[in-house]
């Protein structure tokens, strides 16, 4: 498996899978995805990039000094998140693993926005950040994000695509199976093959 240049991401391969605009958690379960000629992208790969991703989605600013720790934790939440997503769609009872490490990622920090007055903003609402537990919010945010998709009637379109070797996940829209048009094509050109292999041996 070759890994692509770290400066490349998914949306210069492939647009976000459908329902990424609706749930931050099938952003973030595709963040690692499997390409034909067995590349693949890794937006977590690195503590450069793990931090971008971030950024990009408002979970930590663009100087929060993300460690190699912190993209482990991430990286592995994900794959616990991708093991709750194929235990919905099989209709089986997921691993306690993956279930108490959602649990553990919702619990870690308080979920109230505080109240704040300073002279500038007078009374406001915020959630305190303080720089360490800028990966734990962004931990339970997912986590949260992924429950609410689990536990919503969005449940039961969700749907690994359908190309091969595409690994990424999606909200099925009518019979569409695949999370882009080039995935799409590859499902087409597939079938198209297969229709041509057997009118020849017939």
């Amino acid at each position: 498996m070759r890994f692509m240049r770290e400066n490349l991401t998914t949306e210069s391969v492939l647009p976000p899978a459908p329902g990424a605009e609706r749930y931050l958690a099938l952003d973030f379960v595709n963040s690692a995805i499997a390409l034909p000629g067995g590349q693949y992208i890794d937006l977590l790969g690195t503590p450069e990039t793990t931090n971008r991703w971030l950024t990009n989605r408002d979970l930590a600013p663009e100087n929060a000094g993300v460690q190699e720790m912190c993209t482990t934790q991430l990286r592995a939440l994900r794959e616990h998140v991708r093991s709750l997503f194929a235990a919905r769609i099989a209709g089986v009872t997921p691993l306690p693993a993956a279930l108490s490490a959602v649990n553990d990622a919702l619990t870690s920090v308080p979920t109230a926005a505080l109240l704040l007055w300073d002279e500038r903003n007078g009374p406001h609402r915020a959630a305190a950040c303080p720089p360490n537990e800028i990966l734990e919010r962004a931990l339970a945010t997912l986590a949260a994000d992924a429950a609410d998709l689990l536990t919503s009637t969005d449940a039961a379109d969700l749907t690994p695509c359908d190309s091969a070797p595409c690994n990424r996940y999606l909200l099925r829209h009518g019979r569409r199976h695949w999370c882009s048009t080039r995935c799409g094509d590859r499902v087409r050109a597939a079938r198209a093959y297969a229709r041509r292999t057997r009118a020849a041996t017939d």
